[in-house]
C-alpha cells in the first residue's frame, strides 16, 4: 500500500492497515482484483446486504489501491464501480514502512479468513502447495525470497478474472512473509 494518496497529501498507514484488517474487507478487495464492481454486485456475490457492502467498500478507500469507477445513469452521478488496482497496491512501500501492531492486526484477520477458505479446499485435488516455516537465513536469502514471492503475487493478481468467469477455477493465496523478533540467548 503506498502511503501517499494520488494528490499527494500523506496516507496513514495505520487507517490503510485497519482498512484491510477485517475478514469481509479481504474477500471483497479479492473480488475487486478481477473485475470492477458495485456495492450491489458485492453483496450478491458474498451474500450480505448492500448497506454491508457499501460500508465496507467505503472503509476500503482507505487504501491507494482501491478506486472508484463511475457509470452513468439514475441517481448522484451513476454507479459507483469500485476497483483494486494491482498496479497502484506493487507500489507500496515494504512491511518494515508498517506498525507492528497494525500488521499484527492483519495477519490475524488473514488467518481467521485462511480458515474459513481451508473449509473450501476442493476434494477433486490439482496443483497446489503450502509451506509453514520458522527458519533462520541470511539476510540477502531473504531479500531475494521476499522478492520472488511478491513478484509472483503480482502476476497472479494480474491474471484473476471476474468471479465465476467461463474456464476459471477458484483459487486460494494466502502468504505472510515476515522477520520475527530475535528470541534471547538460550531459547
Amino acid at each position: 500500500m503506498s502511503l501517499e494518496s494520488p494528490g499527494g497529501e500523506s496516507r496513514d498507514p495505520v487507517t490503510e492497515l485497519r482498512a484491510v484488517a477485517h475478514p469481509l474487507r479481504l474477500q471483497i478487495l479479492s473480488l475487486l482484483t478481477g473485475a470492477p464492481m458495485t456495492a450491489t454486485e458485492v453483496a450478491q456475490e458474498l451474500g450480505t446486504t448492500h448497506a454491508n457492502a457499501s460500508y465496507h467498500l467505503r472503509k476500503l478507500l482507505a487504501l491507494p489501491a482501491v478506486v472508484v469507477e463511475s457509470e452513468g445513469g439514475p441517481g448522484r452521478g451513476g454507479r459507483k464501480r469500485y476497483r483494486y488496482d494491482v498496479e497502484r497496491a506493487a507500489a507500496r512501500p515494504a512491511a518494515t514502512a508498517r506498525p507492528v501492531d497494525a500488521q499484527r492486526g492483519l495477519l490475524l484477520a488473514m488467518a481467521e479468513e485462511l480458515s474459513r477458505r481451508a473449509g473450501l479446499l476442493s476434494a477433486d485435488g490439482g496443483p497446489g502447495d503450502q509451506t509453514d516455516a520458522e527458519l533462520w537465513v541470511t539476510p540477502d536469502d531473504w531479500e531475494a525470497v521476499v522478492s520472488t514471492v511478491r513478484d509472483a503475487t503480482l502476476a497472479l493478481h494480474r491474471a484473476a478474472k471476474p468471479p465465476r468467469a467461463p474456464g476459471t477455477i477458484r483459487v486460494n493465496a494466502t502468504i505472510a512473509l515476515f522477520r520475527m523478533q530475535q528470541p534471547e540467548a538460550g531459547l
